[in-house]
């Protein structure tokens, strides 16, 4: 057996989550004294070095639509200070993402396993919570807001606040003793919780936990070519309307792994929500307009005289219909 192979089953027997939040309750007079208030901004600064250089092992769920999906996060920093991450699913087919500094190692079923130059993990905790939060302050508020207890631990609540009536609003349970985040809720404008993730389990530990260290001295899979060389084409379209903050993240030709149709894509970025951007041909000159909610992810697909476009993100639809509708052929 490899040691890939080693890591990847010591990882399935380690898994497991725990334990459960328990109702918010008012802090005691006794833990307001020994707690000095801090702004948000420093809260979500304490946040980016903890998930940066803190060892912990913990579980979480993503509730949307009634329902939950577990999953398991190992974070570590060894001797020589190179982050060691793994995210995995606990249920259905088994999907891992390790991380050793900079490489990120994906083992999916019916794909073969393969690794990319990046340092950050694209999944359920957005990667700017872990990076430079002050990136965010031209497009949101952040915003101190109270104390409860989450997982039997005082948690201060942090919100998020866009500006602007274009995007949603995130709020964070931050741990007091340790700066982790403990849970992460997404809400609509009009206060509809949209979705969230619930923290089941947090150990934190002096040293790397078993598996990191197996991950450490593990072989991942060959790194694919630079995938640089091919996020920047030139498309046939443009998007002439975005909400204020969104850059382009990358753009190219590919064809959709379900359909094999070719389509033209480019990613957008405020830096907390991304938003995927797909247009290609179509057999109808018009259509209606179709919506998808998936917890907090909007899908939008509409027919533009002749060619479809798609829009995926965590937006509400009227930024997605906004977007689409500004989409013109060059």
């Amino acid at each position: 057996m490899n040691k890939l192979s080693f890591l990847l089953l010591l990882l399935s027997i380690s898994l497991s989550a725990v334990a459960v939040e328990t109702a918010p309750a008012t802090p005691s007079k006794s833990d307001s004294k020994k707690i000095t208030p801090i702004s948000a901004t420093l809260w979500l600064e304490r946040l980016s070095i903890a998930l940066k250089e803190v060892n912990f092992n913990t579980s979480f769920v993503v509730v949307k639509n009634n329902q939950a999906e577990p999953y398991h996060w190992f974070h570590g920093v060894d001797e020589n200070d190179m982050e060691l991450e793994i995210f995995a699913t606990l249920n259905g087919p088994r999907r891992d993402i390790l991380r050793k500094g900079s490489v990120i190692s994906y083992i999916e079923p019916e794909v073969p396993p393969y690794s990319v130059d990046s340092e950050k993990i694209s999944g359920p905790i957005p990667a700017i919570l872990s990076g430079d939060i002050s990136s965010l302050a031209s497009s949101y508020e952040f915003i101190s807001v109270g104390r409860s207890r989450i997982l039997g631990r005082v948690a201060q609540l942090i919100r998020i606040v866009a500006k602007e009536q274009d995007r949603f609003g995130y709020w964070l349970w931050l741990d007091q003793e340790s700066g982790l985040l403990l849970k992460m809720a997404i809400i609509s404008r009009k206060g509809q919780l949209l979705e969230q993730v619930q923290f089941t389990h947090l150990e934190i530990t002096d040293k790397l936990v078993d598996t990191l260290q197996q991950l450490k001295v593990a072989e991942l899979p060959s790194v694919i070519g630079d995938v640089n060389s091919y996020q920047d084409q030139e498309l046939s379209w443009k998007v002439n309307w975005l909400p204020s903050g969104f850059k382009q993240v990358k753009s190219n030709r590919h064809r959709i792994l379900a359909t094999k149709q070719p389509v033209e894509f480019v990613l957008f970025s405020d830096g907390l929500v991304d938003v995927s951007v797909y247009v290609g041909a179509s057999k109808d000159k018009q259509r209606d307009v179709e919506y998808v909610m998936d917890g907090a992810t909007l899908v939008l697909n509409q027919v533009n005289n002749g060619f479809e476009v798609s829009i995926v993100g965590k937006i509400p639809s009227a930024t997605a219909k906004a977007i689409a509708d500004s989409i013109r052929l060059k």
